[in-house]
């Protein structure tokens, strides 16, 4: 199908626009629910292998490692050769990678099978977005980037309820089952409603360029996670090394190349730039929030895995009814007032945790929460999309949607790495004092100390082995973990503020970004110097 033949007579939108964004939409699911499920299966998944915690984390960001580690290399491929074959190939590789992970035999193989389905992922996810600003443009571009971001945010909330629930009745694999029914039906529909062959680049991929941004972004990605673990100092510091080695050579590396992955001149404009950052704060904000969060409803509520996913059925709720006022806001006042109007509301939202969320807190809290939470994802994730791919050309489509996703697996890596150390650091200080203050320190061990102030679930463990101290263990624990909760949301709060500060004086206003995306379009449409 020629690029003429995929537009309607407005200029718009594609025809049969409303099916091919379902489409694009009901694949992009898939990956969003792959990502959100595993979490909730990890202590079922623990028994079951007799894991310890690092394999359980390797678990847990198996799939983000994967996905992130390939968008951009995958998404120049796509602009290349073909963005509707890179979507198929995702969806299709999606499927023994969730049969192989719900049948693992051992952890490495569900490590594996993870890590495949993130790349899996990686194939068709950026392709979405890259196919919506493509086909659509002007103000139906926003509303569909609009209703991608905010469906897509949805899912990711409501993936702690979906395992929570099957959990209750099947086993720890039954929750990477859950998208074979979504990824078959995504499948056929990209295969007869998306457009093939739009827009695409005819340069050469910088295959070089690629592989240095898979070791960079994998092994960026890696070392933040294994950073706050115990132990494993060692081992995140030298990842982060690698990805300091890989970042230099990247740039150097997209600065000579004739073709480059990933243009950095393009990455340069202000636009681009800042909302890159901006997705990345508002998207790791609600990763970190909801990680914490269920924590603290299981651990110091008492709620069940089913209870603690519904928690979150409010923001997913808000998001989805949030996104078209989002995209009129995005219109009428331009992404700089979205974005903010975003912020405002994410920053109540993670006030009232702080203030709020005690132990004996009514559920109306965390809805209330959840639901000003939603409600600033829902304003900001649409501004935040849609400016990557709005100040990019279209052939360079690809880049902007890799971007997009890096923003949520980076962002939820980076900030829930700090607040999961907070978290940590807080429960620690707290428990210690508790235990000098109590009168019976001389009476612990070191063993049973240190496995006290290491986690929520060792003070439980220890408290099964004596249940004659149990009530008093287990009210420490609560009320330590507590303290740790209120420094994550604390520093949390000073993320947003950072994010919003940034936005507020660098992000142009509406006139000057309309006039600065006028002139992007313009260089973007004169012919590229003829390299020798």
């Amino acid at each position: 199908m020629t690029t003429d033949a995929t537009t309607d007579t407005t200029g718009e939108a594609p025809a049969r626009a409303s099916l091919v964004l379902l489409s694009l939409i009901l694949v992009a699911a898939v990956a969003n629910l792959n990502l959100a499920v595993a979490n909730v299966a990890l202590p079922d998944i623990g028994k079951a292998f007799d894991a310890g915690q690092t394999g359980l984390n390797l678990v847990a960001v198996g799939y983000s490692v994967g996905l992130a580690a390939s968008v951009l290399y995958l998404g120049a491929v796509g602009d290349r050769y073909g963005r509707k074959t890179m979507l198929v190939l995702g969806m299709v590789l999606s499927i023994p990678a969730c049969l192989v992970a719900a049948f693992a035999p051992n952890l490495e193989v569900l490590f594996a099978a993870r890590l495949v389905g993130g790349v899996s992922a990686g194939l068709a996810f950026p392709t979405t977005l890259a196919l919506i600003t493509a086909l659509w443009s002007g103000a139906a571009r926003t509303r569909a980037i609009a209703l991608w971001s905010a469906i897509g945010g949805g899912l990711s909330a409501l993936g702690p309820l979906v395992a929570g629930a099957l959990l209750q009745w099947f086993f720890w694999g039954s929750v990477f089952l859950v998208t074979l029914p979504l990824a078959l039906v995504a499948l056929a529909m990209a295969v007869l409603f998306v457009p093939a062959h739009v827009n695409e680049s005819t340069d050469p991929v910088d295959h070089l360029g690629g592989v240095v941004s898979v070791v960079l972004v994998a092994a960026l990605v890696l070392g933040i996670n294994f950073a706050p673990m115990s132990g494993y100092g060692a081992t995140a510091v030298g990842l982060l090394v690698i990805a300091l080695a890989a970042g230099v050579v990247f740039v150097i590396r997209q600065r000579r190349a004739p073709n480059p992955l990933y243009d950095l001149q393009v990455a340069g404009r202000r636009i681009f730039w800042v909302a890159a950052v901006a997705g990345i704060v508002v998207f790791g904000t609600l990763m970190g929030t909801m990680y914490i969060g269920q924590q603290y409803m299981q651990n110091v509520l008492g709620y069940s895995t089913l209870a603690a996913g519904s928690a979150g059925l409010p923001a997913a709720a808000v998001m989805v009814l949030v996104a078209p006022q989002s995209a009129k806001l995005v219109e009428a006042r331009g992404a700089r007032f979205t974005l903010l109007a975003g912020y405002v509301a994410i920053v109540a939202g993670l006030v009232i945790a702080l203030l709020l969320w005690k132990e004996d807190a009514q559920y109306w809290k965390i809805a209330l929460s959840y639901v000003l939470l939603g409600i600033g994802v829902g304003l900001a994730g649409t501004p935040a999309s849609r400016s990557l791919t709005g100040s990019v050309p279209v052939r360079r489509a690809g880049m902007a949607s890799g971007t997009a996703d890096l923003q949520r697996d980076l962002g939820g890596a980076i900030v829930q790495s700090i607040l999961g150390a907070l978290l940590t650091a807080g429960y620690t200080a707290a428990f210690a004092a508790s235990i000098a203050a109590s009168g019976e320190a001389d009476q612990v061990s070191d063993e049973v100390q240190g496995t006290l102030e290491k986690s929520f679930a060792g003070a439980a463990g220890i408290a099964e082995r004596y249940p004659q101290y149990a009530d008093q263990i287990l009210a420490a624990a609560r009320s330590a973990f507590l303290d740790g909760d209120s420094r994550a949301y604390a520093a949390a709060i000073a993320i947003v503020l950072v994010g919003a500060a940034l936005v507020f004086f660098v992000y142009p206003k509406r006139d000057e970004e309309r006039r600065l995306l006028d002139h992007y379009h313009e260089i973007d449409a004169e012919p590229a110097p003829q390299s020798h």
